[in-house]
């Protein structure tokens, strides 16, 4: 009976990093896909610079388009903020060759990707879990759940939904060359055409990725086809050639049940950690992967030191940064008044240090509550 050290289900950014650390530092790692890959995975696309500065390895043959500056927009008081970095602040990206390159990766190091291949059940041994797939079983000391924001791995491993799910809908659309060209031209968040949320178009290669998201825990109800439709019309879009609509629903808080049952430990969507005011997912998969490679190996395959190591290397950076985000979130998006007030006179100070957090220089400061009424005051006096 072959045992593999580690046994990741999915292939996205998160899972693909998860096997290259492994097999970086001498595990026998598996990946797990219940599709063929490469396979066509419902995102933006928009993979800002920290998570490039992660990743071991070169991706810009995956990468279509590389912007420099970024727009933002905020319908309410028609106010523009644009940021610009020397190094790509978004690389826009098609999910199947991007994830796909990741996986290629970890497979030149000695990873095994078994395709086609759903998880149906898991039985947890002594020493071992028993993965049961579609044709075969498959046999761990630990697992490694990376299959996105639905995740049946923490299913049958026993985690309760706990994490803010929000839905988005995304159209990969062609459209007419004068349009594709005058859009092409910078990446693009327009705050407000959703209630709570935002809209966001990213030129690729040949066509734009337009979304829109609703990121809070606002039970308003909204309907996102209607905000698309109108977001075609601010962003000046009167013909779309082809179109194809995509619906995905998004983390943005994580799970507050833990992040380890069992000898399963959850990354990515999996966990919930998807950035809370920005709805950003890939950088902090691909990180939270690297953080459970590394707790597993420094453990020398012992669960319970992997568990506590584990989370203390999420306590020190990630956690409480989406914590902080969860709150700033609200803010944010639930306190329009505040928030353009205080936009109207720190706006481009504030999309600076956002920007800054993309490109990987800061983070979410800790005393933010501080910082508002500080410039509160300064706003009104």
């Amino acid at each position: 009976m072959e045992i593999y050290d580690v046994a990741v289900i999915g292939s996205g950014p998160s899972g693909a990093n998860a096997a290259f650390q492994l097999a970086k530092k001498g595990l026998k790692a598996i990946i797990i896909e219940k599709e063929h890959l490469p396979r066509y995975k419902t995102c933006g696309g928009g993979f800002v610079f920290r998570g490039r500065r992660d990743l071991p390895f070169d991706v810009s043959t995956a990468v279509e388009r590389e912007f420099f500056d970024v727009d933002i927009r905020f319908d309410a008081k028609k106010l523009a903020l644009n940021t610009v970095r020397k190094k790509p602040i978004i690389s826009m990206v098609m999910r199947d060759q991007f994830d796909y390159l990741i996986v290629e990766q970890a497979r030149e190091l000695g990873v095994e990707v078994l395709q086609d291949e759903k998880l149906l059940a898991l039985d947890f041994k002594a020493e071992y879990a028993v993965l049961t797939t579609t044709h075969k079983n498959i046999y761990a000391r630990f697992i490694i759940a990376a299959d996105g924001a639905l995740s049946p791995t923490a299913k049958l491993a026993g985690w309760e939904e706990s994490r803010l799910m929000c839905p988005a809908l995304e159209y990969e659309i062609k459209v007419p060359d004068l349009d594709f060209e005058r859009l092409s031209t910078s990446a693009r968040f327009d705050i407000d055409v959703v209630p709570f949320g935002y809209g966001w178009s990213f030129p690729k290669k040949n066509h734009l990725s337009v979304g829109v998201g609703n990121f809070t825990k606002s039970k308003k109800k909204i309907n996102l086809k209607e905000n698309y439709r109108d977001y075609l019309k601010i962003l000046g879009i009167e013909n779309v050639l082809e179109e194809q609509a995509h619906g995905f629903i998004i983390p943005v808080s994580p799970r507050k049940d833990g992040f380890v049952k069992h000898n399963v430990f959850l990354i990515g969507d999996a966990a919930g950690f998807a950035d809370p005011l920005t709805a950003e997912g890939i950088s902090n998969a691909i990180y939270s992967g690297k953080l459970a490679a590394e707790a597993i190996a420094e453990s020398n395959l012992d669960l319970a030191l992997a568990e506590k190591l584990y989370n203390e290397k999420l306590s020190e950076k990630l956690l409480p940064e989406l914590e902080l985000g969860v709150k700033l979130a609200a803010l944010f998006y639930e306190n329009r008044k505040l928030r353009n007030l205080l936009l109207k006179k720190f706006g481009q100070r504030a999309a600076e240090y956002m920007t800054d957090i993309f490109m990987g220089d800061r983070t979410y400061p800790h005393n933010f509550k501080e910082k508002v009424k500080e410039k509160l005051k300064v706003s009104l006096f």
